[in-house]
């Protein structure tokens, strides 16, 4: 990238001002503009070649569940306070300042410094390298911003990344690829395209930087070195019209976390349904009887007393011959498609269609689509074709509206209205390497190089509108394969075609938690492996372990020997898999709450421990654990013969388990789980965890409510709320709530049921406490059955 013609930096001097904004321009026609849009966030616009007309945001969404077409205009700040700040301009700098955020700008070059206020001091976050941080010209067609790179510093996010959570010292792909059996430790690109880069010092104060682009893009984070720049790190666009770089000030790891969310939307909440064991495989519609597997499948489930409240629907049942077809049914696989759909609902079990954003060139409604101008097209108005599965196809294009109202409709027409109530949209990576691919953008036709990670967010957003038009008294579900930052408006993701290894357990979770960093907490993972070959019993059981703890809980193959990989597929473990598949039915109230508090107040649903407890170095180790939720750690095996874990217990105080109720104290701690023991989950003291109880199993929801306490170290209150749509909707406020409150030896618990409609809860609590209990208000009794506190109506024993 070295040119030997390298012109002057360009020097630019303050040519603007107003509410939330700063204009600078250049003696070359560059211009920079600074967005003051919160004390702690603010964005630096930098265009290179003087750009006038940029792409609208899709990224962008303060607080909001959607974004308008055709697009958030990129100089909107609706949504934020803009908050008063100061601006300094002394000769060759201008100095901008919040009450968390100073940007200090050096005018010759552009060269700016960012920092934090820190108690009472300004702590330096990052500043760009002092030679050439940005391409004015220099080099190629593409955007670059060089940052210095501090000595000991740490990088999360980006996404969903292969490999180690901590980033350092790698270099990133931002590209959507379809990389079926992937190396979970190793592969990079993958499905997902989300440039945001949570950052922490040698001292672990942490800061937020979101790169806004829908372009291909790479993050260098210390792999690249050359002797005439120092160390840095940086970040390249394919789009070279601007760096629209978004900086969120710490210095809590946590507080980045939320913010960042908020900025790119507010999470969807789904269905209660979609956090039950969803059933999966493309073997069972691959098949010439389908119909007749997939209701085995429901007879197994039935024998083997198994819930299961979804089924992910491969897409063999769009095929014709051996292709797929999206829209199609297979009719001699499933000759009724209502009858179908119905016959599961009545067993419990909401079926999931797979939806493919391509049609084959042999659909029978590809002229109709390239009539109609909804495919991606190049400039001549001609489809661009792309290989797709076992042919080539063209792909739908969601940037016009047009293909949007097609792709509705044919979605209504050929699922919805059969009473299908949600969608599985898969292979929605948009793999066009052609570069006459050209996007409409909503009547403003581009490069498609531009934009490709747009595509699947429309998708997701056509798929869900689809589900809210036809069925607006339900919560739509969408499930999607890929996406950019703001897919945690719309959809629910996975990480894709994994391969079946112990270590992708230990990576795959570690994918997971970079999502979630990266503001996309509704994840999961194919348990058992997609592809390669079938899990052994003992690993099988692991991943089952380790699955039921995370949000979206999918045992899915196409493993290369052709068997399915099922709960029963092992009968030397099936008492382990039944008893896992009947906690995780024990688990969905509290999953379910931890959804609630993602959607209202943009909590991660999984986060590494370092999250909640920052100031604590052993907490960053890197290890095979994570918090669920603010309260419960989560460790997993993912070796073979291992049947205890050592972790390490943060925080002060007590930790139980959730499920045998042993308590362990902070510190170094070694907990025994064999195959037939539940997974390792420990609650810290000071929180209350709702589970469900009673009778769980095939067609069954447990009905009873079980409150685990695990009182505070000391004195203290702990307030908590728990949601239950049979009771009362969300957006009417929880099910019940209360306080428990510790003082002295004594132990005080108030519970407020909605009017009185919700049933008493059991509780288990640490023995030897004197305890008080009031339902509403009036004192009850309390009887210690099973181990289990169960309150009774009545006075007070």
């Amino acid at each position: 990238m070295r040119n030997a013609t390298l012109s002057a930096p360009p020097v630019f001097s303050l040519s603007g001002q107003g509410t939330g904004w700063v204009a600078l321009t250049s003696d070359t026609g560059a211009r920079a503009e600074v967005f003051v849009l919160e004390d702690d966030i603010v964005r630096l616009l930098v265009m290179p070649g003087g750009a006038t007309a940029l792409p609208p945001s899709w990224a962008i969404a303060p607080g909001a569940e959607d974004v308008a077409e055709p697009g958030r205009d990129r100089h909107a700040t609706d949504g934020f306070s803009l908050p008063a700040f100061t601006l300094d301009c002394t000769e060759g700098t201008i100095v901008i300042r919040t009450a968390r955020l100073r940007l200090t700008v050096t005018l010759r070059g552009l060269r700016c410094c960012w920092a934090q206020k820190i108690g009472e001091d300004w702590v330096e976050m990052f500043s760009d390298r002092a030679t050439q941080a940005y391409n004015f010209g220099w080099w190629d067609a593409r955007a670059y911003h060089y940052v210095a790179r501090a000595d000991g510093e740490s990088y999360y996010g980006l996404g969903e990344r292969a490999g180690a959570l901590d980033l350092a010292g790698r270099r990133h792909r931002l590209r959507m690829m379809d990389p079926m059996g992937y190396d979970a430790e190793h592969t990079d690109a993958l499905y997902k395209s989300i440039p945001f880069i949570l950052a922490a010092d040698q001292a672990r104060h942490c800061f937020g930087m979101f790169y806004d682009t829908m372009a291909d893009a790479s993050v260098d984070l210390g792999c690249e070195i050359d002797n005439y720049h120092g160390n840095y790190r940086y970040f390249v666009s394919e789009d070279a019209r601007d760096i629209d770089l978004y900086v969120i000030a710490g210095p809590d790891p946590l507080a980045v976390v939320k913010r960042f969310t908020w900025l790119t939307g507010r999470p969807a909440l789904m269905p209660a349904w979609s956090l039950g064991y969803s059933g999966s495989t493309m073997t069972y519609t691959d098949a010439p009887d389908a119909y007749d597997q997939m209701m085995t499948f429901v007879d197994k489930l039935r024998r083997y007393d198994i819930g299961c409240s979804s089924f992910h629907l491969s897409s063999g049942y769009t095929s014709i011959g051996d292709k797929r077809y999206v829209f199609n049914w297979n009719r001699d696989k499933f000759p009724d498609p209502a009858a179908f759909i119905t016959a599961y609902r009545d067993a419990g079990i909401e079926l999931v269609p797979n939806i493919k954003p391509a049609l084959l060139r042999s659909h029978p409604r590809y002229d109709e689509v390239a009539a109609g101008g909804y495919f991606v097209n190049d400039a001549q108005g001609d489809p661009v074709e792309a290989q797709f599965w076992d042919e080539v196809g063209s792909f739908i294009d969601f940037t016009n509206p047009q293909a949007a109202v097609w792709w509705r409709e044919g979605l209504t027409a050929n699922l919805l209205d059969y009473g299908i109530l949600s969608t599985w949209n898969d292979n929605n990576e948009y793999g066009l390497w052609d570069p006459r691919a050209r996007f409409d953008y909503f009547g403003q036709p581009g490069p498609a190089a531009y934009g490709l990670s747009l595509q699947p967010l429309l998708m997701m957003r056509a798929s869900r509108a689809a589900q809210m038009a036809r069925w607006p008294d339900k919560r739509p579900y969408v499930v999607t394969r890929s996406g950019m930052a703001g897919m945690q408006r719309y959809a629910q993701t996975w990480s894709g075609d994994n391969y079946t290894a112990w270590k992708t357990i230990r990576y795959n979770a570690r994918m997971g938690l970079s999502l979630a960093l990266s503001g996309v907490s509704n994840t999961g993972h194919d348990i058992g492996g997609f592809y390669g070959p079938s899990p052994g019993p003992e690993l099988l059981v692991r991943w089952v372990q380790a699955g039921i703890t995370l949000p979206r809980f999918s045992i899915h193959s196409w493993n290369a020997a052709g068997a399915v990989s099922e709960p029963w597929m092992h009968p030397e473990v099936l008492p382990e898999i039944t008893g896992l598949m009947a906690l995780r039915q024990r688990l969905e109230p509290f999953l379910f709450d931890l959804a609630v508090a993602s959607h209202r107040h943009y909590e991660p649903m999984l986060r590494p421990v370092w999250t909640m407890f920052p100031h604590q170095p052993e907490a960053w180790q890197e290890q095979d654990t994570y918090m669920l939720g603010p309260d419960v750690l989560v460790a997993i095996i993912a070796e073979p013969g291992r049947e205890e874990v050592e972790v390490n217990l943060p925080g002060e105080g007590a930790w139980t388990h959730l499920f045998t109720g042993q308590t362990y104290a902070a510190g170094r701690a070694r907990v025994k789980c064999t195959l037939a023991d539940p997974p390792v989950m420990l609650v810290r003291s000071g929180a209350v965890v709702v589970l469900a109880a009673g009778k769980t199993g095939f067609g069954v929801t447990p009905e009873i409510t079980r409150l685990v306490i695990c009182p505070p170290a000391g004195n203290g209150v702990i307030p908590w709320v728990h949601y239950d749509e049979r009771v009362r909707a969300v957006e009417g406020g929880p099910a019940c709530s209360g306080t428990v409150t510790a003082d002295g030896s004594a132990l005080r618990i108030e519970i407020e049921l909605v009017d009185g409609g919700a049933e008493l809860p059991q509780m288990v609590i640490p023995p030897g406490e004197t305890r008080s209990v009031t339902v509403n208000g009036v004192p009850v009794a309390t009887v210690l059955a099973d181990g289990w506190l169960t309150l009774r109506p009545g006075p007070a024993a």
